[in-house]
């Protein structure tokens, strides 16, 4: 496997940088932590370990060797940690960068709190559905047909769809199967794509512009807090949004910035990306002197309101997705019942 398609998952990476920092602070020499890491490792993690130790015994730096694997360092931790490494304060970004790691985890929980509802109504609807037309559909076609009823147009798509199932059912599990696995490619080849169309949605667009304004404060105060300059800061901190506007009005404000102006002016001139809130922050940072302290107080005003944004999302999202399987199923079994009452009616009533 080439280095560049490795990957460890985020428990490994915040253990890593955290034992790291703490043993670095502790005054103990970067291949002694390294040796003593090994020797409790495994898997991707003891390859990125040994790749590591080699790159030191050459003499070369971390960053150089974390670049080797860019499935799990990011640009911004690269040049993070490339900063830190010249300014000699690696144990303090190693700190402040696992307490970022950890904040992108604890975002990450929450989302996936969120979609957990959804997916779960999703697939009870199928699983009801699939008992209907397998198991109900086949008994009732067979009353209709020996009665030759006159079906309406929901019932007979049903019968159809009832038949194919039970005569196809190979080609049937086949089909779910493989269109199962191309989504599962997709969101692994394509995620970034997908988070984007995700987020163009109406309710989700406002917390996905949140969420990408949280992600860009926190990363621009630890690339300004380890002594990068402003204008490569905000180069690599817009490169961690999904979102393109947020993108652009982020690159427009690096204009304004490398034009000799002030951050806050460039946010200014995209209110709508940027709350009122953290342009008045950064105003204040930059009056003080203290831009990347500002960055993290925004970032932490940020962290509240996507997680207000996001119950609201959620609280939203339940009854609507009961309502609407509610009226799937609901129209599934009048498809059932309609006809089946037409014709109780007319032996009720004969001519």
């Amino acid at each position: 496997m080439k280095l560049a398609d490795i990957s460890i998952s985020t428990n490994e990476e915040i253990n890593l940088i955290s034992n790291m920092s703490t043993m670095l602070k502790a005054g103990i020499p970067i291949i002694e932590v390294i040796d003593s890491l090994l020797e409790d490792s495994k898997g991707h993690l003891k390859i990125v370990l040994e790749t590591l130790r080699a790159d030191l015994m050459q003499g070369k730096r971390i960053y150089t060797s974390f670049s080797k694997f860019p499935k799990i360092f990011d640009s911004v931790t690269i040049n993070l940690i490339r900063a830190s490494e010249e300014a000699g304060t690696l144990d303090v970004s190693l700190e402040d960068l696992k307490i970022n790691i950890q904040k992108q985890m604890e975002f990450n929980d929450q989302i996936r709190g969120a979609m957990i509802y959804p997916v779960f109504i999703i697939f009870v609807f199928f699983s009801v559905m699939i008992v209907i037309l397998i198991v109900v559909i086949p008994k009732i076609s067979t009353v209709f047909s020996s009665l030759g009823a006159t079906l309406p147009l929901p019932t007979q798509i049903m019968i159809t769809a009832s038949n194919f199932l039970l005569k196809n059912t190979l080609e049937a599990v086949t089909s779910a199967v493989l269109i199962t696995a191309f989504i599962l490619y997709m969101i692994r080849k394509q995620k970034k794509f997908l988070i984007r169309m995700l987020l163009s949605l109406p309710v989700i667009s406002k917390l996905g512009k949140e969420i990408d304004i949280a992600r860009f404060t926190r990363s621009l105060y630890l690339l300004l807090n380890s002594g990068l300059p402003i204008g490569s800061a905000l180069a690599l901190a817009g490169s961690v949004v999904n979102k393109k506007d947020v993108a652009l009005a982020i690159e427009h404000s690096r204009q304004v910035v490398l034009a000799g102006k002030n951050l806050s002016e460039g946010f200014k001139s995209h209110k709508d990306i940027f709350p009122s809130m953290i342009i008045k922050i950064t105003e204040a940072g930059e009056r003080s002197g203290s831009l990347d302290k500002s960055m993290q107080d925004a970032s932490i005003y940020l962290d509240y309101q996507v997680s207000q944004t996001l119950k609201t999302v959620t609280a939203l999202i339940e009854p609507v997705m009961l309502v609407v399987v509610g009226l799937l199923i609901g129209g599934m079994m009048l498809a059932i019942i309609a006809p089946m009452y037409g014709m109780i009616s007319q032996i009720s009533n004969p001519q």
